[in-house]
């Protein structure tokens, strides 16, 4: 049934299966066996890429520079409107496999670009056909309140959300067309402010989806107080969270999903790890893949984590296992090698996990497997001739 039947000392494991017959054996001596990684924030539907805004970025103009000038997100609104579905759903499942090669299992999956309602359906229905069709797991958000799109307020976008995107998910979820999971809002100074993002996650809470939201990354905006009063699962980014904030996630339950990579590559501060850890917060990963951080691979997220955010790898490897699992509502079945939990395992070419974050690129020739569901969805012949070190 694709869910782990034992787990424990070899031998005891040797005897308990001893008439047991099997489809498949893999030798792991000298290897380690992982639980699947968890990548807990991504946008990984659209089209156009962004590459000439990383020269504008590297020459010093801030992000919100180049979201003034008409870059930015606005860039990938228009390509993405643009863009047939069958093209968006081909792009998404080429990324999803370089995902799952990185050794992700288990995906988080934003719509956004598309702020108008057929657009943003359309991104959904990429994503829900993704989910069918591809052997990686998927956390389906909707995020149409991503920015403000042209023409339109924040108010008129927050009531059009609510009055037309809400509802019109709410009917295509009960009928089964299309499953989603988070609701998400861009909490942030000159887009979406805290009462239009209060207005819009209760409403997506209230037809039953989990608050999952960006607060706090460029400026201090009371998002991880917001999120903690109103029951989000996770907040991501949190790059300019407030003390009071912290303390009010911790108590809360609520996951801080931090993205090492935005604020490396936007030049930010970077994300209070070690206090949020000591306050007693759940501290997730996520690679934030989109545009503007091009980024697959969470053993790399790690790493950074580790060296910019001072994380220890054991905090790393759990932010991106059971913790990020836990930001998505999966801990239960996900991010743990545990009795009853889906078969989701890495097996890497090394006899100390610890390569999977200290090696910086090179989960490449590291990452021997990538089993979902008890099967063997990626071998990498690779590791068979030459030495992981």
């Amino acid at each position: 049934d694709g869910c782990i039947k034992a787990v424990g000392q070899a031998d005891v494991i040797r005897n308990e299966f001893s008439e047991a017959t099997f489809e498949r054996i893999i030798d792991c001596s000298g290897k380690c066996v992982l639980p699947g990684l968890v990548d807990a924030h991504t946008h990984p539907v659209w089209a156009g890429d962004r590459v000439h805004e990383f020269a504008m970025k590297l020459a010093g103009a801030s992000y919100m520079e180049i979201h003034q000038a008409g870059g930015g997100i606005h860039f990938t609104v228009e390509h993405t409107r643009a863009a047939a579905e069958d093209e968006l759903l081909a792009r998404l499942q080429q990324r999803l496999g370089r995902m799952l090669r990185a050794g992700s299992t288990l995906v988080e999956c934003k719509s956004g670009y598309g702020l108008d309602l057929d657009t943003e359906l359309k991104m959904l229905r990429a994503i829900e056909r993704a989910r069918r069709s591809v052997d990686i797991g998927i956390s389906s958000t909707y995020c149409g309140a991503h920015a403000v799109p042209k023409g339109k307020t924040a108010t008129e976008a927050t009531d059009d959300i609510i009055n037309n995107h809400l509802p019109k998910l709410k009917e295509l979820k009960l009928s089964g067309e299309i499953h989603v999971n988070n609701i998400d809002v861009f909490c942030e100074k000159g887009v979406f402010d805290l009462e239009s993002t209060r207005r819009i996650l209760q409403a997506g809470k209230d037809i039953g989806l989990q608050i999952n939201f960006h607060g706090d990354e460029l400026h201090p905006m009371k998002s991880a107080e917001l999120g903690a009063e109103l029951g989000a699962r996770a907040i991501s980014h949190l790059e300019e969270v407030s003390d009071e904030g912290i303390v009010a996630m911790a108590r809360a339950k609520c996951a801080a999903v931090l993205l090492p990579t935005t604020a490396y590559m936007l030049r930010l501060k970077q994300p209070q790890a070690r206090k949020m850890l000591e306050e007693g917060v759940i501290v997730a990963l996520g690679s934030d893949f989109n545009p503007n951080a091009y980024c697959f691979s969470m053993p790399m997220v790690m790493h950074l984590a580790c060296v910019n955010m001072k994380m220890s790898m054991n905090e790393a490897l759990a932010a991106a296992t059971i913790n990020a699992a836990y930001a998505l509502g999966k801990s239960d079945t996900h991010g743990s090698l545990e009795v009853g939990k889906q078969g989701d395992l890495l097996i890497i070419n090394s006899s100390r996990w610890e390569h999977l974050i200290y090696q910086f690129g090179g989960h490449e020739t590291l990452i021997n497997y990538v089993i979902v569901k008890g099967k063997v969805i990626y071998e990498n012949e690779r590791c068979e001739t030459m030495s992981s070190y």
